[in-house]
Formats: structure tokens, C-alpha cells, sequence
């Protein structure tokens, strides 16, 4: 049984050879990601380069850093008890403070009200606002532990006024742009304008990078209705999401989140932490395997590996880890095509893509086969979550790989055909080559009777033999 799931993997220069990219492929990795905050332009490439060598089924993701508020000038580590008091303020520039806590967001402390709680090394200290001044803020700490430099200050409940994009954002996204790559996963995205501000730079480039938004704060929880107008996909970046908002509403997140972009028939990614464990030992903790579990029961369409084998000591064995898990309980999901659930909204792809899901379970169906120009009906099809594979054939390779973000959607690559008879023939030919079915086997087939273009307009239920011997 293959694995509905897909599965990211973020990579690092440090280790990419093609052997070690090979052996996370055959395990059921599907995307690459690459994190820009610790990579330049040339460590990019070396990834790029090598994971297209491997093979050009793998979809490539650039993360950018989005609008983070860091620590900065602390040359040596600086120690708090609890109760200890500290001035905090924003950088100006080449400005020094001897005496000040400085961040790198020039205009903090206008953001920042008294009572607030300030937030530093992904939650590690807490400090809360005790006094506001005009240049600094006077905070007390509410429980010991030290302060790096280039540490994450997160302050919850508060709205940052820091611009989307940094210069280094910028530089990125012309550099995906230049190397074709398939999305960029912007980080904080807090508003439809964050998606847009990216948007019309690939537009005036005429790019195809999808945008995947990053959740991690409150305001993108609370407008992800208008993020998803405009964003390809949604990665529910749990790291910095668990800090601005209580843990114990994290989980009702996920799954809300999850099922508006079924919905909306967009992928979502689930990200963070999943088998933290596994960086440092062989084998997860059993929370780290509920937790995909639960991901998987709640319809993600993607888990994503982060430190696990970016630097990790067992990162094969976490992407071994995640397929045998998302199968194991992929076993147990049965596909949803209520109506009120997954929309039709009276798009006859939708219709046709809810029918031949629903079909698949009332049949013998060994597997649903569509072409597609655009990747949409294999979206669509992806978001009624059916226990059938799909087997989408693309006609262009970048949809091909955009598709490796979709619940169940297997990915291949062939030339625009003349006509829908010859597509059904040499569809089904293809697909035996590889061994997905056999003649006796019975298969669902949709496309469209007036070319890709158009859009899907029939569906085909029928034995494989039926159709390649058809006239």
C-alpha cells in the first residue's frame, strides 16, 4: 500500500549529496525545503542543483523569513532570575546601548503597551512590560534563564507594523524566480497583503511559483478566510503559532485550518516539531507518533521534517518513520464527499471529482486516473481525501511537481495527446507499465471531451481491457 500523505523534508548545503537526497526519496519524501534564514544564494543552489539530479518528481519550496523580530548586539550571554528588571528597545541605526536589551524592530516599543508579555528564544524567557518610556520599555522577568543574540522575541496578542518582506525576503524570491522553483512558503503571514505584496512581484516577472502562507500568529488565524483567496496552500507552522497562542487551543487550530482549506481545495501542510525526538535518537517518543496520527486523521495533505533531517543524526529513519505511519493510519480513513463539507459550488470538475471518489468506494475500483493541464482536478480530487490513489497525468512538469503538495495524488509527466481516445489508451498503457493496475482491474477515469484546456467533462468507469480495446 502506498502513502496518501506527502511528505517534506527540509534540507540543508551541509548534507545533500545525491546518494543521501536518493535514499529520503525512495522513503517517500515528495518535497524539499530549503530554509533561507540559514542558507545564502550559492548554499541554495548546491541543494537545488542536486535534488534535480535525483529526479524532477521532487518539488523544490524556499522559506522565507518573513517579518521576525530577533535579538541583536548581545556579545556575551546575559543571565536573568526571576524578577530581575531589564530596559528593552528597538535598533536604530548604528546605534549602541550599553544599558538596553536591543531588538532588531527600530519602532518596538511604539507596538508595545505596559502589561504585554515579551516572549524571547521561542518562549524560553518570558519578560513582561512593566513601564513604557518614550525610547525603551522597562520589563521584569517572570522566570530565570539567559538572553543570546539572534534569539526569536515574539510578544502575543500584539500586531507587529514591520513590513512583509525583509531586502533578504526580496532576494530570495527573485532567486526562486530565476531557478523555476515550485513555492515559496512565506513565514508571519498576517493578511491577505502579505500574500499579495509577494504575488505582484511574480506577476511582474510572469512567475508560476505558487505562494504556500505561513500561519504562525493570531492575525493569520483570524483572517485566514482572505489568505486563502489568495495563497496556492496553508503551512501550519506550529513552532511560533504555539507562542502567540495558548498550547491547549493549538490542536482546534490545526483541524479548523485543515478542514478550510479542504474546503477551499488548496493543500495544507503541517509543520513543526513532529518527531523532534528523532534529531538526537533513533526511534520517535509515542506523543510524536499521535501527533502525526492525529495530523493524518485530521486530512493534512503534507507533514513536514524540519531539524530532523536538516542536521538531524537519523534522518532516513524520520522519513521511514512518517510513511509507515501515514499508512498504517490511512488504513482507517474513509473518504468524506458530503456536500456541505467539500462545496461543489456548482463546478462540474467538483461534481465529477466528488462522483468518482464516492464511486471508488462503492466499486472495486483499483485506482481514479485524470489528465490535467493545470493541476486542479487533481486538487479537486485530492480534497474529498479518497482511500483510491490518484494518478494524475500532467503536461508540464511543474504542475507535476505543484501536485506533490496533494493528499493522494501520484504525479507523472507526458506530452499533450491528439485526442480523448488516445489520452484513455495510453494513459492506461502507461499506468501498466508501471505495474499501478493490470487489465482485469477496474479503474475511474475522467478528462475532458473537448481537450485538457476546458476542463474535465466525463467520467468513465470500466475495466482496463475495455478501455484500451476501445474503437
Amino acid at each position: 500500500m502506498k502513502k496518501h500523505t506527502k511528505i517534506i523534508a527540509t534540507i540543508s548545503d551541509k548534507r545533500c549529496d545525491v546518494e543521501f537526497l536518493t535514499q529520503l526519496f525512495e522513503e517517500g519524501m515528495n518535497v524539499v525545503r530549503l530554509n533561507t534564514a540559514h542558507q545564502t544564494h550559492a548554499d541554495a543552489q548546491k541543494v537545488i542543483d542536486n535534488v534535480r539530479a535525483v529526479s524532477d518528481r521532487i518539488a523544490l519550496l524556499v522559506d522565507t523569513k518573513g517579518p521576525e523580530i530577533r535579538t541583536v548586539d548581545v556579545e556575551d550571554d546575559l543571565f536573568l532570575n526571576s524578577g530581575d528588571k531589564i530596559k528593552i528597545k528597538g535598533k536604530k541605526e548604528d546605534e549602541t546601548a550599553d544599558d538596553c536589551l536591543l531588538v532588531s524592530y527600530e519602532n518596538f516599543v511604539n507596538d508595545v503597551e505596559v502589561g504585554k508579555k515579551i516572549l524571547i528564544d521561542d518562549g524560553e524567557l518570558e519578560l513582561l512590560v512593566i513601564e513604557k518610556h518614550d525610547d525603551f520599555l522597562l520589563v521584569e522577568a517572570k522566570n530565570e534563564g539567559p538572553i543570546k543574540n539572534r534569539k526569536s522575541v515574539n510578544v502575543p496578542g500584539v500586531s507587529i507594523k514591520l513590513p512583509s518582506l525583509t531586502q533578504k525576503d526580496r532576494t530570495f524570491i527573485d532567486f526562486a524566480i530565476e531557478q523555476d522553483i515550485d513555492f515559496i512558503a512565506h513565514s508571519f503571514v498576517r493578511n491577505k497583503e502579505d500574500v499579495l505584496e509577494i504575488q505582484r512581484i511574480l506577476d511582474k516577472y510572469d512567475s508560476k511559483v505558487k505562494i504556500i502562507a505561513k500561519i504562525e500568529n493570531q492575525e493569520g488565524v483570524d483572517n485566514i478566510d482572505e489568505i486563502l483567496d489568495h495563497a496556492y496552500g496553508i503551512m501550519v507552522a506550529r513552532g511560533d503559532l504555539a507562542i502567540e497562542i495558548p498550547a491547549q487551543k493549538l490542536p482546534v487550530i490545526q483541524r479548523k485550518i485543515i478542514r478550510k482549506c479542504m474546503e477551499r481545495k488548496k493543500p495544507v501542510i503541517i509543520a513543526t516539531q513532529m518527531l523532534h525526538s528523532m534529531i538526537k535518537n533513533p526511534r520517535p517518543t509515542r506523543a510524536e507518533v499521535s501527533d502525526i496520527a492525529n495530523a493524518i486523521y485530521n486530512r493534512t495533505d503534507a507533514i513536514m521534517l524540519s531539524g530532523e533531517t536538516a542536521y538531524g543524526e537519523y534522518p532516513v529513519e524520520s522519513v521511514r518513520t512518517m510513511k509507515e505511519v501515514a499508512i498504517e493510519v490511512e488504513k482507517e480513513l474513509y473518504p468524506d464527499t458530503r456536500k456541505n463539507f467539500v462545496p461543489s459550488n456548482q463546478e462540474l470538475t467538483a461534481i465529477l471529482a466528488r462522483s468518482a471518489v464516492k464511486s471508488s468506494q462503492l466499486l472495486p475500483v483499483k485506482a481514479i486516473v485524470t489528465d490535467t493541464l493545470t493541476g486542479r482536478t487533481g486538487r479537486y480530487l485530492s480534497a474529498y481525501r479518497g482511500t483510491s490513489p490518484v494518478y494524475a497525468l500532467c503536461y508540464s512538469k511543474r504542475v507535476m511537481r505543484e501536485l506533490a503538495l496533494s493528499y493522494g495524488v501520484e504525479a507523472g509527466y507526458r506530452k499533450l495527446l491528439a485526442s480523448r481516445d488516445e489520452y484513455v489508451k495510453q494513459s492506461m498503457y502507461t499506468l501498466m507499465e508501471k505495474k499501478y493496475f493490470t487489465g482485469d482491474d477496474m479503474v475511474i477515469i475522467i478528462g475532458g471531451s473537448f481537450g485538457p484546456s476546458k476542463g474535465v467533462s466525463f467520467m468513465e468507469i470500466s475495466k482496463v481491457d475495455q478501455l484500451t480495446h476501445k474503437v
